[in-house]
């Protein structure tokens, strides 16, 4: 007969076991309060802009073949991160950055009343750049805070202009853009945008058009009636 083996193989114990499960479920526990949080953070902050006083211009008068139009926003970051504003849509079109004139710096955008100013536009050159004189609102030539393109330079690089005349508003040097505008939580900017030469004619002056301004997919398309600069 074979002797009879006995197993001497040791089992976890009983206090083990609990401790074991213990931790495991304080671990488990932990994860899920912490990813729980990082998802109401990641909810509670939110990209927001708004965009107000918008206007569009377009001119009657027809410049070597064109009806030169011109637009005016003022947009804030009313969210809780960093918004990049990219796009601009008129009539289905959008407009480039290298027609886009931005001023965004805060303590001009605090001056005055720029931010809730009636926006100017004079009249344009026939390059249908912005042309005009500080007490009418349009463009100020030369300037200490701002150097004029050259006038008849196709386009304007920079130009300036007096939202309120000789009142308290600091005028506004507009600079020409090459990519998206990116602004920090509560700070603003104002933009003058050249339309794209072929979407508007002198007819257009009245009409009820919609323009989209956006950061990604945050904005919303606005109605607005067109007038003569």
């Amino acid at each position: 007969m074979f002797p009879l083996r006995t197993n001497n193989r040791r089992a976890i114990s009983v206090v083990m076991t609990t401790m074991i499960i213990l931790v495991a479920s304080v671990v488990l526990g932990t994860g899920v309060v912490i990813y729980g949080t990082s998802l109401f953070q990641t909810g509670g902050q939110q990209q927001s802009i708004v965009s107000q006083g918008i206007k569009l211009w377009v001119n009657s008068t027809v410049q070597g073949s064109t009806n030169y139009a011109w637009g005016a926003a003022a947009i804030r970051n009313n969210g809780d991160v960093l918004a990049s504003v990219n796009t601009i849509q008129i009539r289905g079109a959008s407009v480039p950055f290298n027609a886009w004139f931005v001023n965004s710096t805060q303590s001009v955008m605090n001056s005055g009343t720029n931010f809730q100013s009636q926006f100017n536009l004079t009249k344009t050159d026939q390059n249908g750049n912005p042309i005009g004189s500080a007490a009418n609102g349009g463009v100020v030539s030369p300037a200490a805070t701002c150097t004029q393109s050259t006038r008849g330079v196709l386009p304007f690089t920079t130009f300036l202009i007096d939202e309120d005349g000789a009142g308290t508003s600091i005028p506004l040097c507009f600079v020409q853009q090459t990519g998206p505008i990116s602004l920090n939580p509560g700070d603003a900017m104002i933009i003058y945008f050249k339309a794209p030469s072929s979407i508007f004619k002198s007819l257009d002056s009245g009409s009820v058009v919609t323009i989209g301004i956006f950061a990604g997919k945050v904005g919303a398309p606005q109605t607005i009636r067109m007038s003569n600069p």
